[in-house]
Parts: C-alpha cells; sequence; structure tokens
C-alpha cells in the first residue's frame, strides 16, 4: 500500500502518493504556485484557487495526486460540463461521460468512459452496478393498485 500525503486549502484536499509518482513534472510546470518541488512542503495547497488545484490535479498521468473536497465547502465546484445521466429501465443508471466518483471513504475515483450506477441496492461492488437487478427481479415500475 503506497502511502500518502496531504494538503488542504480548508476547501480541497491534495493528496499525493509518492510511490505512484512518475516526476513528470506536468504539475509544477502548469501550476508553479501550488506544487514547487524544491520546497518543503512541497505542496502549497494556498498557492491558488480550489478550482485551479482540483482541474491540475485532474491531469495528473500517473494518479498520483488525487484530491477530495473538505466537508467545509459549501458549493460544488462549477465544471462547465454537463453530464449525460440515463435511468435503465429495471436496471443501472449509466452516467455516458467522464465523472468523478467522490467515495465516503474521502478518495476520488476518476472514470473515463459509460459509469453504470446500482438502483436496485444488490450489487456487491456498490456504488457500481454488476447486474444483481436481473437476478433479484428488480422494477422501478409503480406497483399496481387493486
Amino acid at each position: 500500500m503506497s502511502k500518502e500525503r496531504t494538503y488542504t486549502n480548508g476547501e480541497v484536499t491534495i493528496i499525493w502518493k509518492p510511490d505512484l509518482c512518475i516526476h513528470s513534472r506536468k504539475c509544477w510546470i502548469e501550476l508553479g504556485a501550488v506544487f514547487q518541488p524544491g520546497k518543503r512542503p512541497w505542496i502549497r495547497a494556498d498557492g491558488a484557487s480550489t478550482e485551479a488545484i482540483v482541474s491540475q490535479v485532474k491531469q495528473c498521468p500517473s494518479g498520483a495526486l488525487s484530491y477530495r473536497m473538505d466537508a467545509r465547502t459549501e458549493e460544488p465546484l462549477a465544471t462547465g460540463a454537463i453530464a449525460c445521466v440515463e435511468v435503465q429501465a429495471d436496471g443501472p443508471l449509466l452516467v455516458r461521460d467522464a465523472c468523478s466518483v467522490l467515495h465516503r471513504d474521502g478518495r476520488t475515483e476518476e472514470r473515463a468512459r459509460t459509469t453504470a450506477f446500482c438502483r436496485c441496492g444488490a450489487s456487491a461492488n456498490k456504488p457500481y452496478c454488476d447486474g444483481s437487478h436481473r437476478r433479484i427481479g428488480f422494477t422501478d415500475r409503480e406497483p399496481q393498485m387493486q
């Protein structure tokens, strides 16, 4: 398991996993006010806006950098992107665009393709669908009144 170091500005926490870092230099070349490899600590979370930090962290090619939004943040960041979410009949919710999944434990996972989220509650791979809705006969239809 890779060790982690965290740096926060009170709105966003930057997570760095040094064992994954390939030292591409992308972070400090493009956002040198935050990522400063010659200084200790080398990440200064107060060096740029939360939006700029999130944007840069998402570009990390190795996955060594990730982030989580802190609980004190009152509004989600505006990304300008609108995700397409499709409700499958008797099945999962499909997000048809790249998305970030913020897990309950605080880790963020970037998904690049269509992602199916469980709606029936029976998946062994929550929050993702594993097809259990078919096994349990999940339906999203309204029950008929008799």
